[in-house]
């Protein structure tokens, strides 16, 4: 059977398969262009996602918009997604089960966008698609090739807000990952 766009969503704001759908105001599914040659993926909404069913449309969605400007993208030319679909509250971490609970949307939502790069923002999106044992302040900007995908982490803009001591490393994550897009993508600077 071939997976929709229209099939997924109906199915992930179905979903009950963890308790974070009892306490959501609304299913914060994805954002972007579904044809995008670069996904962004994040860990999970925030306060203003919940309320918005938009990720990344908080402080961080702003420093996210800003970021994606410094090298010369926007919200049309990238895929944005999360990990989990539905708020942890208290905007905590999602737990282990919240994350395998939603592994099946983000997995289809990446095979029907088809990306040839993902960009993990923050730890926990790289532990859950990269390495489980995944040390960001380490790692973040380092490519690797998983299943004929080029993927990388960079902080998590909320990180970001938090310590702004981390800004010239993320940047420089930035123009790495500007420099691979140019280098195995075909249209997103055309």
């Amino acid at each position: 059977m071939n997976d929709t766009w229209e099939k997924l969503k109906s199915d992930c704001a179905d979903c009950r398969l963890c308790g974070l759908c009892e306490t959501r105001r609304n299913l914060v599914f994805g954002v972007g262009s579904e044809q995008a040659e670069i996904m962004f993926i994040g860990e999970g909404p925030g306060e203003q996602e919940d309320i918005q069913g938009v990720p990344f449309v908080g402080p961080a969605g702003k420093l996210l918009d800003d970021m994606l400007s410094m090298i010369d993208l926007d919200r049309t030319k990238v895929y944005i997604a999360n990990i989990v679909k539905c708020r942890p509250p208290g905007n905590r971490d999602p737990q282990e089960n919240e994350q395998a609970a939603c592994r099946q949307w983000l997995s289809r939502q990446i095979k029907l966008v088809d990306p040839k790069i993902i960009v993990c923002l923050g730890r926990i999106a790289a532990k859950a698609l990269m390495d489980e044992n995944f040390r960001i302040t380490r790692e973040h900007g380092e490519f690797r090739d998983i299943g004929g995908r080029r993927y990388v982490a960079t902080y998590h803009p909320s990180a970001l807000l938090r310590d702004i001591s981390k800004r010239p490393e993320a940047f420089m994550d930035l123009r790495g990952i500007r420099k691979e897009i140019r280098a195995v993508c075909d249209r997103t600077y055309r």
